[in-house]
């Protein structure tokens, strides 16, 4: 029951900017949750029949972990540059994820074959920081990108980069997440 809280307070957020007459009382959730009110950071994802339809989040805790879940299951639903607004249509076959993460930590590697094998598939979530470049992957993305080498490359990519930044040793961090999925409708209300 109490990690459903975290897809009920993403479920809410949602519901309360697509009806305006659906409010829920922070207080309330907050006083009996306390752990809600520490920092803390999360990623919220959205998917359509199993296909994503929105995820925005945030990578180093800068809020209270209970306004980054709203902050982010808003931005996901409407503000994700990949895709339209959500619309109230859409709920029936809609499935939140919440992934709460945890603080990232540096991988210290002499070069990429080195990054390689001390980056850990399935459970670890990736950083990589270079200049201007920046870009994360959670570890549900080992699902699709299931070696070290396919991973940090895509990570590469996602950051705006090339292949050959590995080249240039850049800063990778990781972390690793809670996370908690739910269909929409099955969500209870707060």
């Amino acid at each position: 029951m109490l990690d459903s809280i975290l897809l009920r307070i993403a479920k809410s957020s949602i519901l309360s900017r697509l009806d305006e007459n659906y409010s829920f009382d922070e207080s309330s959730v907050t006083d009996r949750y306390p752990f809600l009110k520490d920092e803390g950071a999360c990623f919220v994802t959205l998917k359509a029949r199993g296909d994503l339809r929105g995820c925005i989040g945030s990578v180093v805790a800068h809020r209270r972990l209970y306004d980054d879940i709203i902050a982010n299951s808003a931005s996901a639903a409407f503000k994700d540059p990949r895709f339209e607004s959500l619309s109230i249509d859409e709920l029936s076959y809609l499935t939140l994820e919440v992934s709460v993460l945890s603080e990232p930590t540096i991988i210290e590697y002499k070069d990429f074959d080195d990054l390689c094998s001390k980056v850990k598939p399935n459970i670890d979530g990736l950083i990589l920081e270079h200049d201007i470049y920046k870009g994360t992957f959670l570890p549900q993305v080992w699902e699709q990108l299931q070696t070290p080498k396919l991973f940090l490359e895509h990570l590469s990519l996602k950051a705006g980069s090339f292949l050959s930044i590995y080249e240039e040793h850049p800063t990778i961090y990781r972390y690793s997440v809670d996370a908690l999925e739910g269909n929409f409708d099955e969500v209870l209300q707060l």
